[in-house]
């Protein structure tokens, strides 16, 4: 009885090690390897198998740090099956979905309530949770405008109303009448008045722009003041290129992996014109990314994968590529000391691109030759210059050489493969865990020891109460203060 309990509790570890490592990498999009439906079908199984079978914990998934897609899949699961929660899970339950739902970017939140709606998913508890959302907004008005269609959704799907003029102007024309709210007032002008346009968020005003016919050049120069962080780092290269505006841009204040990849689709020459004011924009983003979770390390080496397979997918353009250089920054601001091993030898990463075949297996021989205490190998796991050389070498290493495990490896995967339901890995020696950006590599080493089989069940089940109680505490405390104002020109960076 006694061997069957501990089988059936390794089970359990192994597959909710499994479930969180592919909520880290897995975006449901095509990948190098891998095409979107096959994404789509192997996590969608992965969901509804730990929702049937460790449903507490799957919902404590949400905490764990996972990526806004598989929280936005979490959050719709758990509502839509809210009959199957026991009693004593309910509170916990609950408060883990209010949570997580006002951390997503909104325009993730928004596209959840939309899904709601189009799920048939009205039940007594999700129409308290949209409720409670919806109230702690900081601006209705400001998202009436810009998430209108989601919003106008959300309130019809759960017989909500809202104060003031919202309701009016969601659902009873915004032509018939004049608005004593400014924005909705400036919404309305803007489809007459071309220069009322120009007070709108920039997803809304676009449109009108084009409707009234305002060249795009002129466009972008007068709207530049109402830009949001995230869409003057996107509009950057574009804005240059086709219509000769430069936005002014603080580099150094994007979030550290969205700025690797604006680095990587620069051209050669002008990433080699302007190495110096990149180099320095990542010195200041992996610092600011450290100062909200530290992970201080000693003697570091990483092996970082920047071959051909790095250059990502239609879908997902130089991400693996990104997450490597981002990762580059990041333990180098973070180790004692640090030496990068890239497959393909650069003389300045900034200046690289993604080619050649993948050699995992020489970069690591020379990272583990500088004796580290730490090897953090990033890449997709596809080891084909020779094929699976790189699990041969850390089977002899760790078996022969280091049996003691005085250096630790760890492989860190940003590519989720469907068909085995997990990033690949690089051995049985090597734990894998999975990411979606460089930001996430605090959290994983911590969860590395899961994924390496050391830790018994009771340890993940002790880390993620752990990081629920975090979350709800956060969530406590921003109850007591007011929550920072979305407009449209705050400097802050959703995820797209």
């Amino acid at each position: 009885m006694d061997v069957a309990l501990a089988r059936a509790e390794q089970v359990a570890r192994e597959d909710l090690v499994m479930f969180v490592n592919a909520c880290f990498s897995c975006t449901g999009q095509r990948e190098f390897y891998n095409d979107a439906r096959g994404q789509a079908v192997s996590i969608e199984f992965l969901h509804a198998y730990i929702l049937g079978n460790y449903r507490r914990l799957y919902a404590r998934t949400l905490a764990a740090g996972i990526n806004h897609f598989n929280q936005a899949q979490i959050i719709l699961n758990l509502l839509a099956t809210g009959k199957q929660t026991p009693a004593t899970d309910r509170r916990e339950e609950g408060a883990l979905i209010a949570a997580a739902l006002r951390t997503l970017p909104p325009q993730r939140a928004f596209r959840v309530l939309e899904v709601l709606r189009e799920r048939r998913i009205n039940n007594r508890r999700t129409r308290a949770i949209v409720q409670e959302y919806l109230e702690r907004r900081p601006d209705l008005g400001f998202d009436a405008i810009k998430y209108r269609a989601k919003l106008r959704a959300a309130v019809a799907h759960g017989h909500l109303k809202l104060g003031g003029e919202l309701n009016p102007f969601l659902f009873h024309g915004w032509r018939k009448r004049v608005f004593t709210t400014p924005l909705l007032e400036k919404f309305r002008q803007a489809h007459y008045d071309a220069s009322a346009l120009f007070e709108l968020p920039f997803t809304v005003a676009e449109g009108l722009a084009v409707k009234h016919g305002i060249p795009r050049d002129v466009f972008l120069t007068r709207i530049e003041p109402r830009l949001t962080a995230a869409e003057r780092l996107r509009l950057q290269g574009s804005a240059a290129r086709e219509d000769g505006v430069t936005l002014s841009f603080e580099l150094g204040r994007a979030p550290l992996t969205k700025l690797a990849l604006y680095v990587l689709s620069l051209k050669p020459e002008v990433r080699r014109e302007r190495q110096a004011e990149l180099h320095a924009a990542m010195e200041q983003a992996a610092t600011r990314t450290l100062r909200r979770a530290s992970v201080p390390l000693g003697r570091v080496a990483a092996v970082l994968d920047n071959s051909y397979s790095a250059s990502g997918s239609s879908e997902k353009r130089r991400r693996p590529l990104g997450v490597a250089l981002s990762a580059h920054y990041l333990l180098s601001a973070s180790a004692r000391e640090y030496r990068a091993f890239w497959t393909s030898p650069v003389e300045e990463p900034l200046l690289m691109g993604a080619r050649g075949q993948t050699d995992l297996s020489t970069p690591l021989l020379d990272a583990l030759d500088w004796r580290p205490d730490l090897v953090v190998v990033v890449s997709d796991g596809y080891d084909n210059d020779p094929p699976n050389a790189v699990a041969e070498v850390t089977r002899v290493f760790r078996t022969k050489l280091d049996p003691a495990r005085r250096t630790s490896i760890v492989h860190v995967n940003p590519v989720f493969a469907s068909e085995l339901y997990a990033p690949r890995g690089i051995g049985l020696h090597v734990p894998t865990v999975g990411v979606r950006d460089a930001e996430d590599l605090p959290t994983v080493l911590g969860f590395a020891r899961f994924a390496e089989g050391a830790a018994p069940l009771s340890e993940l089940e002790d880390y993620l109460a752990a990081r629920v109680r975090r979350l709800l505490e956060r969530g406590q405390r921003s109850q007591t203060r007011a929550e920072p104002q979305e407009t449209a020109g705050a400097p802050t960076v959703e995820e797209e």
